[in-house]
C-alpha cells in the first residue's frame, strides 16, 4: 500500500527566511498538494547560540504572506499530528530525543565522548601534520565515569557497519533528480548526536523529528548532499525506515556565484516591501530549478501544484536573474482588474496621494497599469498629485534633447503651451494637437513628445503622453509649461 505523501520545511531561525528557503518551502509545499498529501513546517531551534527570536515571527509572516499554509505545524492547532509538538526545543524539553539516545546508547551504536575542545584541537592537528583527513573514532574518545560531567554521545558508525549487513563499504540512495550516490562509510566519522548542553544536534534530531512526524519526502537544498549519508546511517541504526530524499540545484546570482544579499538573497518580507506580488514570487521560484516542459512562463499557484514533478527538477544551478522576477511581477500586474489592483497597492502610492479621491487614483491605476513593474514603481508617478520639482538632468541624460540648445527647448515648449492651451483637452484631441505641433516645428517625436513629458512631469518616465496630460488637466498641464516657457 503506497503511502500518504507527507513533505516538510524545517528552518532554523538563526536568521530571517531568505529567497532559498521559499524555494525550499514551495517545492515541499507543491509537491504534497500534487499527491493530496500534507505539507508541514518544523521549528529547528536547538542552535540556541544564534536562535533569534524574531526570526520565528518573520517565518511565520513569510509564508503567511505567499500563501504556502501548512496543513500543520508549530503554530497551527489541528491536524492528525497535533498531539506531536513542532518545536524541537520543546520536544527535547519532554524527552523525546532523549529515549532514542538511550537506545542506541544500550545497543551498542552509540558512546558518551567526554573529550575536551582543546584535546580535539590536537587531535585535528595531529591529523595535519600527518597528512591525512581527521576523523574521530571511539578509540579516541575520552572516558569518564561521572555521567553529569559535560560530555557528548556519538555514534559509532564501525558498529553500525557491522550491525547493517546489507552494506559492505558504501552507504548508497537513490534520488528521482541525481540517481544513484553513494559516500564511503570510512569517511564517515562518529559524528555527534548529542551536544554537551544536552541538546541533539541537527543531523540527531532532523532524523527523529522527520520518522516521527511521517515524513515521506525530503525536498531540501543541494548543501545537504554531505549530510544524507549520515542520515541514512541513523535511520538504519534505529531500524528506522528513510524518506526519498530529492536535493535541489543550488541558485546562483547573475555573477554566476552561489546567491547573496547583494544578488537577491535577503530577507523574503523586503519583496513584499518592494511591491512584488506573493503569487508572482512563487512563479518566479518555481522556475529556479523546475520546469514543466512546455512554453508556459505564467503559473498560479494552483497550476503548479498541478503540473509540479519530481523528474522535471533540473540538477543543475538555477540563475537568480532580478530583471526576470520584475518581468514576471509585471504580468500578473497586468492580469489584476484595476480595482483589485487598487486593493493591492495600499501604501504604494506617494505621500502627496494621501487626500486624493477614489475615482482619480483609479483613473491613475488605469493608466499607469501596464508600466508598473512593482507596486513600488507607483511612487514615481507623484507627478499627477503635485508639481513635481524640475530636473535638467533628465534633459542632460536625453541624448537627442541634450544637442539642442536651450532657446530652442524653451520655444518648442511656448508652442506646445499656446497649442494645448486651444485644445479640448480629450486625449483624442490632445493626441491631435500633438501630431499637429510635429508638422508645424518639423521634430521628431522623440524630441518633442520626450521634451513635453519631462516638462509637465519632470520623471523618467510616463505612461501614453497623450493620455497622461489629459488626466493632468488642462490647466495643470499649462501651468507647468509656463514655468519652463
Amino acid at each position: 500500500m503506497e503511502k500518504n505523501v507527507r513533505t516538510r520545511f524545517a528552518p532554523s531561525p538563526t536568521g530571517f527566511l531568505h529567497i532559498g528557503g521559499v524555494r525550499t518551502a514551495l517545492f515541499n509545499y507543491l509537491y504534497a498538494k500534487q499527491n493530496g498529501g500534507q505539507f508541514i513546517l518544523r521549528l529547528e531551534d536547538t542552535d540556541r547560540e544564534r536562535y533569534i527570536e524574531e526570526g520565528v515571527e518573520q517565518i511565520v509572516d513569510s509564508l503567511q504572506w505567499l500563501g504556502l499554509q501548512p496543513d500543520e505545524g508549530f503554530w497551527i492547532s489541528e491536524g492528525e499530528h497535533q498531539n506531536i509538538e513542532f518545536v524541537q526545543s520543546k520536544r527535547h524539553e519532554s524527552g523525546v530525543y532523549g529515549k532514542y539516545i538511550d537506545t542506541l546508547l544500550a545497543s551498542g551504536l552509540a558512546y558518551r565522548d567526554w573529550t575536551s575542545n582543546e584535546q580535539l584541537d590536537q587531535l585535528r592537528e595531529q591529523a595535519k601534520q600527518e597528512k591525512r583527513a581527521f576523523l574521530f573514532r571511539k578509540n579516541m574518545a575520552t572516558t569518564e565515569s561521572d555521567e553529569s560531567q559535560p560530555h557528548v554521545v556519538r555514534l559509532d558508525v564501525s558498529a553500525c557497519a557491522e550491525t547493517i549487513k546489507e552494506w559492505k563499504d558504501f552507504v548508497e540512495w537513490d534520488e528521482p533528480v541525481r540517481g544513484n550516490l553513494h559516500q564511503k562509510l570510512a569517511d564517515i566519522d562518529d559524528f555527534i548526536l548529542q551536544k554537551s548542553d544536552g541538546f541533539p544536534t541537527y543531523n540527531f534530531a532532523n532524523v527523529i523529528d522527520d520518522h516521527e512526524m511521517q515524513i515521506t519526502h525530503v525536498l531540501r537544498g543541494d548543501e545537504f548532499i554531505a549530510s544524507t549519508a549520515k542520515h541514512i546511517l541513523l535511520y538504519k541504526a534505529l531500524g528506522f525506515e528513510a524518506p526519498q530524499f530529492v536535493h535541489l540545484p543550488v541558485i546562483n546570482g547573475t555573477d554566476g556565484k552561489k546567491l547573496s544579499k547583494r544578488t537577491g538573497d535577503t530577507n523574503t518580507l523586503d519583496y513584499r516591501d518592494n511591491g512584488y506580488l506573493p503569487d508572482a514570487l512563487l512563479c518566479f521560484l518555481a522556475q529556479l530549478g523546475w520546469n514543466d516542459g512546455t512554453e508556459q512562463e505564467i503559473f498560479t499557484l494552483k497550476e503548479l501544484a498541478e503540473k509540479f514533478s519530481l523528474e522535471r527538477i533540473n540538477n543543475s544551478p538555477a540563475t537568480f536573474d532580478e530583471k526576470r522576477l520584475e518581468w514576471v511581477n509585471g504580468q500578473f500586474i497586468r492580469q489584476l482588474s484595476t480595482h483589485d489592483l487598487y486593493e493591492k497597492v495600499g501604501n504604494y502610492w506617494p505621500d502627496s496621494a494621501k487626500d486624493s479621491d477614489e475615482k482619480y487614483k483609479l483613473k491613475i491605476l488605469e493608466l499607469a497599469q501596464d508600466r508598473l513593474k512593482t507596486l513600488k514603481d507607483l511612487q514615481q508617478f507623484g507627478y499627477f498629485f503635485t508639481d513635481p520639482q524640475p530636473n535638467m538632468g533628465l534633459i542632460e541624460k536625453n541624448k537627442q534633447l541634450s544637442k539642442i540648445s536651450p532657446e530652442r527647448r524653451a520655444e518648442l515648449i511656448k508652442q506646445t503651451k499656446n497649442a494645448l492651451e486651444s485644445s479640448d483637452f480629450t486625449s483624442e484631441a490632445i493626441q491631435e494637437t500633438l501630431n499637429q505641433l510635429l508638422k508645424d516645428t518639423g521634430e521628431k517625436p522623440g524630441i518633442l513628445f520626450s521634451l513635453i513629458r519631462i516638462h509637465t512631469t519632470w520623471a523618467p518616465f510616463s505612461p501614453q503622453l497623450n493620455e497622461t496630460l489629459a488626466l493632468l488637466g488642462r490647466d495643470t498641464t499649462v501651468s507647468r509649461l509656463s514655468k519652463t516657457s
